[in-house]
């Protein structure tokens, strides 16, 4: 039977008592970064609202960001969790004249944490065959690809909380076969979910195997990593992406919880060859059946338009290999390192979660209708969204929103 809270919200919120997600916000009469949970259209605030947590957990949540909580154990998170849930069920309604609510359109969301570094995989089969299929048509798929989780690391400092604009960059590329400089034409989206790291962390040469990695996974969020492709094309040989993609990396105001993950997890893509022993985890699924979807909203018309439909089970990939991956050579994680998916796109058209793929590398438009689509055009605002399907409740992430500003002159 679900649990009933004495907050009221529909079956079709994404934020119910089964989820409770962890954000940082501030109100309009109190700067102050505190922390939240997501309940129905409400935020409880923890800082101020009494009697949630026994000590030392009501030290954590005093602090401006959630490093501290990231910090800690799984054990932490899970007795936070219960303590959050407790207090918000129906049976303890008395709790609604201790605790302090604010209603979610009436806050300013902030990023979760001072985020350390970050590290963008590419651990799609669908985006890499695709992609591949453009770039490189008779061998669409590396030598190395089903060997590793392939990544490079990008740029921590430009990540930005969903309702950020996006100014449209300037840059390099190649057009009508001569070498120029000005803002992209050709700018992008990609539909990617990330988790942030947390937990005690392993010590410089120090390996995480599969089998400790989930000790080290926070929580998720919804992720677009804006990229310039034009830029890219003409910038990736040899290095891969540089100023391409550094420029804005959004994410979604809400970290979902692993347990609050937990009844969505799905069989693990399957793998082909099978992985180095390293990589190896058979027995212990870590996939997830969550359902994402990108739009766009024209500014002229005003009308917002499906642009994709996928779901991140289409990871060939998993967390736990990419944690077991990044860190074999002795790198040392940090608690609120961010590592993401890469694009996650699935089998179906209409699944290729990045315009690069569903325009053949720019040749074709893609048709929404009334809009002709190649890439973004200034004042376009392109949103992610994702939720789990539950049994007569939905786990939600939050949009991931930005509007595209036009670039900035030299």
């Amino acid at each position: 039977m679900p649990m009933k809270s004495y907050i009221s919200y529909s079956s079709e919120s994404h934020f119910p008592i089964e989820n409770l997600p962890y954000g940082v916000f501030s109100t309009v009469d109190d700067p102050t970064h505190r922390i939240g949970v997501a309940i129905g259209d409400k935020i409880l605030d923890l800082k101020y609202s009494k009697n949630v947590f026994d000590h030392p957990l009501c030290e954590v949540f005093q602090q401006s960001s959630l490093q501290s909580l990231m910090s800690s154990d799984k054990k932490t998170w899970s007795q936070a969790r219960k303590s959050i849930q407790s207090y918000l069920r129906i049976e303890n309604s008395e709790n609604l004249k201790n605790g302090v609510f604010w209603d979610q359109n009436e806050v300013e969301m902030h990023l979760p944490t001072s985020i350390g570094d970050f590290t963008d995989f590419f651990s799609s089969y669908y985006h890499a065959h695709n992609c591949g299929s453009i770039m490189t048509p008779d061998k669409p798929i590396a030598d190395n690809w089903k060997n590793m989780p392939v990544a490079y690391h990008s740029r921590g400092s430009s990540i930005r909380i969903s309702g950020t604009p996006i100014v449209r960059p300037n840059g390099q590329y190649l057009k009508d076969g001569k070498v120029t400089f000005g803002p992209t034409e050709m700018l992008d989206y990609e539909l990617e979910v990330a988790f942030f790291v947390g937990g005690t962390l392993n010590s410089l040469g120090e390996p995480i195997p599969t089998s400790r990695a989930s000790d080290h996974i926070f929580g998720m969020v919804l992720l677009n990593d804006w990229s310039a492709r034009d830029t890219q094309l003409w910038e990736s040989f040899f290095l891969g992406p540089f100023l391409s993609k550094n420029f804005i990396t959004t994410i979604s105001p809400w970290i979902v919880t692993m347990e609050a993950l937990e009844e969505f997890k799905t069989d693990n893509f399957k793998q082909d060859p099978a992985p180095l022993e390293y990589l190896l985890h058979d027995n212990i699924k870590y996939n997830f059946d969550i359902n994402l979807n990108a739009s766009l909203c024209d500014p002229k018309s005003q009308k917002t338009y499906s642009i994709c439909n996928t779901n991140y089970k289409y990871m060939y990939w998993t967390p736990l290999q990419q944690i077991a991956h990044h860190t074999i050579n002795g790198c040392n994680l940090q608690p609120g390192d961010i590592l993401s998916s890469g694009t996650i796109s699935g089998p179906e058209k209409e699944q290729q979660a990045c315009l690069i793929e569903k325009n053949i590398g720019g040749k074709i438009f893609v048709d929404l209708g009334e809009r002709k689509l190649k890439f973004f055009e200034d004042g376009d605002e392109v949103t992610i969204s994702g939720f789990c399907q539950g049994n007569g409740y939905k786990i939600g992430f939050g949009n991931c929103s930005s509007k595209i500003l036009p670039a900035k002159n030299f």
